[in-house]
């Protein structure tokens, strides 16, 4: 088709696709400027007001109910994982899909995408994510998916004629923004709209406004027949199927081929999707760009979705409650408006019972520490103010408020406020009542990024190919690194070494090589994305941390309500925390709760029972050598005893010998002085000789 064939076509399309989308913008822009720019009273009643000086009060309570449900899809993230579907799927390679799409995620920021398209369909009606193809570096000629998210979700129209909930059967779809002439001249170049940006021919309101020209990215999907192939691969037997554009544009598959590595088996014709990006204004084609996947990369997130006669509406959360809002409001500034016309309650008392003190001309204003009145006068009395009025008007200002929540569906304890109930079950099953009410806004989120997993599914084996070197993310968001289009060794996660062979040998051991020597090689893989069909799903819950926390302080309250569990329950308690090290705590107590020891402490038991061993041999030969040195020294000692005995008994004869010569001198001295006395003594007196 040309070029102004194609531009007339896709103009009628933009024209089509707005159209049909008027309605839907139109209460877009309505929800979001009175429920997040708050812009909440009609402009000639508030101008009438604001004239007459009347209070014309905005106390918008709608962002609360708003928040509670994009809050709660942002605890509750949808996660997208990937199955083999076919039998030339491979469970590893559903698992290496998984971590990369993960890192696409990651890398792209992707939870901001999510949580700004799910703002968007709460306070709006719809939002939008649409994923993009990027250089994984500045320096580098390797491709990434992206998902990015749309800021501005009035900037994409639809296709008018979808019917899918997740709308994946869009066969066009536009993004467009608006550039001024020096813009445009500096991202296209000297293009033809530049050129005649004065001529009158083609602008029109749409395309045209002030200075500004109007620039479309028209995403068109065409259904078109292609070829597959079948072949059988002679090295495994397993049967792979081509596209005729997969063999042109795959240089390995056509070396496969020419080599007999892949041999034919049938062929038919089936149905394919091709999708083209062109850039256009209303004057000119900028650019056409041919897109890989089959399907068109924008994505809704829609919110209340209802359909009258074939046309489908979208609405937000709010979107019924602002009548309740501006009844609230309104409500609130005629009761601050009574407050601040209803004058003072005066004082009433007798003539002359205010002429002692001046006072009383400012009592109504100024708080006096006293106040006098005339002698022999009645005091003056205040009159009672009467407040019933603003009694029925606050009134109305709690129903409007109970409309609001009745509308919505979200009451006061999905909103956190103290309720009648006192157990926490009683509490989360009323929680629950609002967020059933609510549910659909995150459903909607969960088929979209359903949707957006569909697309990148059919977009890696396009992007990632070829021998390179890939980042996947686990569920725990530790990040590791895969390569591509070559075998490398599968490691086993909890030991981190290679896996030994699958095939047990004779004796249960690893099978024989062709030497008969033992085959040692380990498990092998390679990843190839463009073999086999994968499928996904997507689940709605907690982030992967918030199921930690809640997992770490379920089982720790487990471990205080039976402590015997402490064994098997401790090993999973460390995985879940968030200390410095407690993966390696969590081995360390799987191991001594299996019987296990880990690598590094079997390593280091067997080096300390070598070295116990050879201080053993050390310590026996010691003993040995002090055995015989002890022997040598007992003999030596023995004859130094045997001498020392006949000395002592020489020199124990010299003493005796010296004492008994002694003795006897000394005898013989004692006897000497004896006899001596005896020779000097006269004889006794007897009886006989005594006086009478």
């Amino acid at each position: 088709m040309a070029d102004d064939d194609l531009l007339k076509d896709g103009k009628e399309k933009f024209t089509q696709a707005a159209d049909a989308e008027s309605d839907n913008r139109t209460a877009y822009e309505d929800d979001i400027r009175f429920a997040r720019h708050e812009e909440q009273w009609p402009t000639a009643i508030k101008t009438q007001r604001e004239r007459e000086g009347r209070p014309c009060l905005t106390i918008s309570k709608l962002n609360a109910f708003s928040r509670q449900v994009v809050n709660d899809a942002r605890q509750n993230k949808p996660a997208i994982k990937v199955h083999p579907a076919d039998s030339g799927a491979d469970p590893d390679t559903a698992e290496v899909i998984n971590g990369l799409i993960r890192n696409i995620e990651y890398t792209s920021n992707a939870d901001v995408a999510y949580d700004t398209a799910v703002d968007c369909a709460v306070n709006g009606g719809f939002g939008y994510i649409r994923v993009g193809l990027d250089y994984a570096y500045h320096d580098s000629f390797d491709m990434d998916l992206t998902i990015e998210r749309v800021a501005n979700p009035l900037s994409v129209y639809g296709d008018p004629n979808s019917t899918a909930a997740d709308s994946s059967d869009w066969m066009d779809s536009f993004i467009v923004d608006r550039l001024s002439k020096d813009q445009l001249k500096a991202k296209y170049g000297q293009t033809k709209t530049v050129v005649d940006w004065d001529d009158t021919s083609w602008q029109d309101e749409t395309w045209r406004e002030g200075e500004d020209a109007l620039i479309a990215e028209w995403w068109s999907r065409v259904e078109t027949e292609a070829k597959i192939a079948q072949f059988e691969s002679v090295q495994d037997g397993s049967i792979l199927t081509y596209s005729e554009d997969d063999i042109k544009n795959t240089p390995e598959i056509q070396t496969a081929i020419e080599m007999g590595l892949l041999t034919f088996k049938r062929e038919r014709t089936g149905k394919t999707f091709k999708v083209t990006q062109r850039i256009m204004t209303g004057a000119e084609i900028l650019q056409t760009n041919d897109w890989k996947g089959c399907y068109i990369p924008i994505i809704p997130v829609y919110g209340d979705e209802y359909n009258i006669k074939g046309k489908r509406y979208f609405r937000s959360l709010i979107h019924s409650a602002k009548d309740a809002q501006q009844q609230f409001n309104v409500w609130r500034s005629i009761s601050t408006e009574i407050a601040l016309k209803t004058p003072r309650v005066p004082f009433v008392g007798e003539e002359g019972a205010f002429d002692a003190d001046p006072n009383w001309d400012t009592a109504n204003r100024i708080d006096h520490p006293y106040l006098e009145y005339s002698k022999g006068k009645q005091p003056p009395q205040r009159q009672p103010m009467d407040i019933g009025p603003s009694a029925g008007i606050l009134q109305e200002a709690l129903n409007a408020s109970d409309d609001m929540k009745a509308v919505i569906g979200l009451y006061d304890a999905s909103l956190g406020a103290r309720s009648n109930e006192t157990s926490g079950k009683a509490i989360q099953a009323r929680q629950r009542e609002g967020d059933v009410s609510t549910f659909h806004f995150i459903d909607n989120m969960s088929r979209a990024i359903r949707h957006t997993g569909r697309i990148l599914i059919d977009l890696i084996p396009h992007v990632y190919s070829g021998e390179r070197i890939i980042r996947v993310m686990g569920a725990d968001g530790k990040p590791s690194t895969v390569p591509l289009g070559k075998q490398y060794p599968k490691v086993d996660p909890k030991s981190g070494q290679p896996m030994p062979p699958p095939v047990p040998g004779p004796n249960g051991g690893p099978m024989p090589g062709p030497d008969g020597q033992p085959q040692m090689q380990p498990v092998m893989l390679m990843h190839d994305f463009s073999a086999g069909k994968y499928d996904l799903t997507v689940t709605t819950g907690p982030s992967f941390t918030t199921k930690r926390e809640e997992a770490a302080y379920q089982m720790t309250e487990m471990m205080r309500a039976f402590p015997q569990s402490a064994a098997i329950i401790g090993p999973e308690l460390a995985k879940n925390l968030d200390w410095p090290g407690a993966d390696k705590i969590a081995e360390k107590l799987d191991a001594m709760t299996t019987g296990q020891v880990p690598p590094q402490l079997q390593k280091a038991i067997e080096d300390g029972k070598a070295k116990i061993e050879e201080l053993t041999q050390k310590t026996q030969q010691l003993e040995a050598e002090n055995a015989k040195l002890k022997g040598s020294q007992m003999a030596s000692m023995a004859k130094v005893q045997q001498s020392d005995q006949a000395s002592q008994r020489d020199a124990m004869t010299s003493q005796q010998q010296m004492e008994i010569d002694g003795y006897d001198a000394e005898t013989r001295r004692i006897a000497a002085i004896g006899n001596a006395i005896k020779a000097v003594t006269p004889p006794p007196i007897t009886s006989a000789d005594a006086p009478q």
